[in-house]
């Protein structure tokens, strides 16, 4: 009998986060996905007579791709894909991980490779800014074992945190969003941050499951060069397979000037692959109810309710601040007290402290008033 938790999620990706119409082609993007998710995506874009496109992927071949292609076997690649994207009104992509370090061995130049000629030119210049998209991981036992839970318990909890109900998140994030839009200057302290920037006039983003799920974030972008200060940050992070603890960044009038972690080494090589990497290009606030601890995928980690992250790499379009990179890279920092706690300011009034938003009109987003 079909699990009717994949019907739930492919009506919220079809309905909420996609909105698809009669029509239009939607293209289903399924790495080490399991059929029967396809399957029920591909039955409810049917349902309401869109037309579905089916590329399936998986991560053991992609390394070896990754690991022994050329410059023009990239940028073929990224050209038949571009010509794909380009016919699509809508877009999904589901990414499963049976071992989340599969690219780890992939050597640094030949990832590069591809986010230049073929992510770059598919991804960043026609998925993002010109088609309704949405992407998810998978529940694999892999992120089950990150998360020290066991696979069932973590299936449970993945559908709950990606069907929940983002209208009501949507409602609640409202006033955060206003809140961010007047602000100039934000102050964050907590354990090994002290750090200070501007938000002035830049565009604020609110994340209710249109783009992401799970989702529950608030984004902007800081002044590139009004950065002061240093941050750790709390959460591990994964970057092309390889994972880095106790991540510590200090900034000089924006530039990351220097840069810690277990693997300082590496950390210091991806922020040196451009200029544009040791600034920063997004901030945002995570406020998901359901996500409390890190489970080491971006996609769930930046949403943790009482979180934040910085980004060092490209700003998003949505939230332009002069500055572009290859590198895009979201760094989280979780202010409960569990984590050390901490506190954020706008314009010097306290906003949020050990993770509580702590000003009326935010109340709606704390995670008792979401669940």
């Amino acid at each position: 009998m079909p699990d009717p938790r994949l019907a739930a999620l492919a009506r919220t990706i079809v309905h909420h986060s996609l909105r698809l119409q009669p029509g239009e082609r939607l293209l289903i993007e399924a790495t080490d996905i399991p059929p029967e998710m396809v399957i029920a995506l591909i039955r409810e874009a049917r349902s309401v007579e869109a037309v579905p496109l089916v590329n399936l992927k998986q991560n053991l071949v992609l390394r070896e791709f990754y690991r022994l292609s050329d410059a023009a076997g990239m940028e073929e690649m990224g050209r038949l894909e571009a010509a794909q994207m380009a016919g699509v009104q809508a877009y999904v992509g589901l990414r499963g991980a049976y071992n989340s370090a599969e690219l780890s061995d992939v050597p640094e130049e030949q990832m590069r490779l591809y986010q230049r000629l073929w992510w770059q030119p598919v991804h960043q210049a026609i998925r993002i800014p010109k088609t309704r998209w949405v992407v998810l991981r998978w529940p694999h036992p892999a992120m089950a074992q990150l998360a020290q839970q066991s696979s069932e318990a973590f299936e449970d909890f993945y559908f709950s945190v990606c069907t929940l109900d983002y209208a009501k998140m949507a409602a609640a994030m409202a006033p955060l969003v206003r809140l961010m839009a007047e602000t100039n200057r934000v102050r964050i302290e907590g354990p090994g941050t002290d750090l200070r920037f501007s938000i002035k006039e830049m565009p604020v983003i609110p994340c209710a499951g249109e783009y992401n799920l799970p989702d529950g974030e608030v984004y902007t972008a800081p002044v590139r060069e009004s950065v002061e200060g240093r941050v750790r940050f709390t959460a591990r992070s994964i970057y092309h397979g390889v994972v880095h603890e106790g991540i510590e960044l200090e900034f000089d009038k924006g530039r990351i000037t220097a840069a810690r972690s277990d693997k300082s080494e590496l950390l210091n090589q991806v922020l040196n692959t451009d200029p544009g990497a040791r600034f920063i290009g997004e901030f945002a606030l995570g406020v998901n109810p359901f996500i409390s601890r890190p489970l080491l995928d971006i996609l769930f980690d930046e949403k943790i309710a009482g979180s934040f992250h910085l980004t060092p790499g490209a700003c998003l379009d949505t939230t332009p601040n002069g500055n572009h990179s290859v590198i895009h890279w979201d760094m989280v920092c979780i202010q409960t007290p569990a984590f050390g706690g901490g506190s954020i300011w706008f314009d010097d009034r306290l906003v949020r402290r050990d993770g509580l938003f702590v000003v009326p009109e935010l109340f709606p987003l704390n995670p008792e008033n979401l669940l």
